[in-house]
């Protein structure tokens, strides 16, 4: 599937690869914005609505494979050879995915709090509850939906997170696909070990990563680096977005690029 994207030139050239900056559930390809607007001046930059989010194709499939397989199939229709891949929450799963299936054509790896684990937990369910009540209420206006999105107990910035997506009176990503799949979202299948330096970025407030994954993730990244966001949740990137540029960009200035 080749995904709807935006695609920026770096304002200066480093002969470095391209970054793809990937959202995560319920989001699109503005979400990261605050990194691209950042990250552009010295690379260029392309940012991905995820299938069955944004203006990307729908599907009833929503797996981390099939996600990953949507990354290459873009990097194709773009001529990209090799790839930055930084992705937040279920983007960030989507980059390690793509490592199992094409890790030669991934140069960094940016995964912003998550770890490539199956969470065997619901963390969304209020928020499916929210978006169908809205949906059902036939609700137009941003206003009207944030009042009820209110009632369902979501925290402002999750319901102005959310708003980004509602246009016309319609969510803009498949709300039954991600209810359906939503296991599959939470979950994971491990992946061979990617032996290449990269960066994982979690909040310090975040529930997504802690000690508990570790062995998991170094299983698989072995030569993954930590970096924590004090005082940040899981929108990190929102939250403090500067500690995490400078974070990001330690990275990419002081590894090589892999072979």
């Amino acid at each position: 599937m080749k995904l709807h994207t935006r695609t920026q030139t770096a304002q200066q050239s480093r002969n470095a690869s391209p970054v793809v900056l990937v959202h995560g559930l319920f989001g699109s390809l503005d979400n990261l914005g605050v990194l691209a607007r950042e990250l552009v001046a010295d690379f260029d930059i392309v940012q991905v609505d995820m299938r069955n989010h944004g203006l990307s194709p729908r599907s009833d499939v929503m797996n981390y494979p099939a996600m990953a397989h949507d990354l290459l199939d873009t990097l194709d229709e773009l001529g990209i050879d090799k790839a930055t891949l930084i992705g937040h929450s279920m983007g960030g799963k989507a980059v390690m995915a793509a490592t199992k299936i094409a890790p030669q054509r991934i140069d960094k790896l940016v995964a912003i709090d998550i770890a490539p684990v199956d969470y065997q937990v619901r963390r969304h369910d209020e928020i499916f509850s929210a978006i169908n009540a809205v949906s059902e209420a036939g609700i137009t206006s941003r206003q009207d939906a944030a009042a009820t999105m209110r009632q369902h107990g979501l925290e402002e910035g999750v319901i102005q997170f959310l708003l980004k997506s509602f246009v016309g009176g319609e969510w803009r990503f498949n709300v039954p696909a991600l209810w359906d799949q939503y296991p599959h979202i939470v979950g994971w299948e491990t992946v061979p070990a990617w032996d290449h330096p990269a960066l994982f970025i979690r909040g310090g407030n975040s529930p997504y990563v802690d000690e508990s994954h570790r062995d998991a993730l170094l299983a698989q990244f072995p030569q993954a680096r930590a970096h924590v966001i004090a005082g940040a949740g899981h929108w990190v990137h929102a939250e403090k977005p500067q500690p995490v540029v400078r974070a990001i960009r330690r990275y990419l200035d002081a590894e090589g690029h892999s072979v």
